[in-house]
């Protein structure tokens, strides 16, 4: 049977209230803690990034993970793969790739993410809807000199967010929400008008200090993101 990140993630608050891992205490390295579960490394890193979300454990550069001494609530929001979260609503998801294509990084994403001149990124557009219905259109770029695997794969069946999550850790991230006002090619995609307000999340991960992807993210009319404490 295939281990989890929630797997990982029970086993790693068990041994904490258990003062296997007492406050302050150091945890394995990821590398070891995928070896000992058997699974992925990113798989160890889901479940450790969601328990430093959850005030759990704390991360430092150098130091490795460490069990919190006080832990905290931390208020957090829940971003789920859009397949599993528009099957959660009872609908059925489809996806599709509506644009693939290898180009050296534009200037505004080169300045963003520090990409050097004449680096190449895999820029994906892609589609996702809940039965026939327009939900998220997923506009990203993917740094290849981080990700070269990424090179080779067709993305025709599977999400690129889906795939990077399966498939590469990340260490840092960055997410930022907005209104945007919609131009017409993302009017198009989503089913509104020109200038419309779409709700838009941009979201960057890198991997200890090296950029992994940049993506804009634009929601249908409806959407509503809730956050946890």
């Amino acid at each position: 049977m295939r281990t989890s990140y929630l797997d990982i993630k029970a086993d790693v608050l068990n041994r904490i209230r258990q003062n296997i891992w007492p406050p302050g205490a150091g945890l394995p390295g990821e590398i070891e803690l995928a070896e000992e579960f058997g699974c992925a490394r990113a798989t160890v890193n889901r479940a450790m990034r969601e328990l430093v979300d959850e005030g759990i454990l704390e991360r430092r550069r150098k130091a490795g993970t460490r069990v919190k001494a006080s832990p905290t609530r931390n208020a957090r929001f829940s971003i789920s793969l859009i397949r599993e979260e528009i099957k959660k609503a009872g609908a059925e998801y489809r996806y599709a790739l509506v644009e693939r294509e290898i180009i050296a990084a534009p200037g505004w994403l080169r300045a963003l993410v520090k990409i050097p001149k004449g680096g190449e990124v895999l820029h994906l557009k892609c589609m996702h809807f809940a039965a026939n219905t327009p939900y998220q259109l997923e506009d990203r770029w993917i740094n290849l000199a981080t990700i070269p695997k990424a090179r080779t794969q067709d993305f025709e069946d599977i999400g690129p967010n889906e795939w990077l999550v399966r498939e590469v850790p990340f260490s840092e991230a960055e997410i930022a929400f907005s209104a945007t006002n919609a131009t017409q090619d993302v009017a198009d995609f989503l089913d509104q008008s020109e200038g419309d307000a779409v709700f838009t999340v941009e979201r960057t991960t890198w991997l200890n200090g090296e950029n992994i992807t940049h993506a804009r993210l634009y929601f249908a009319r409806g959407y509503k993101m809730t956050t946890a404490l």
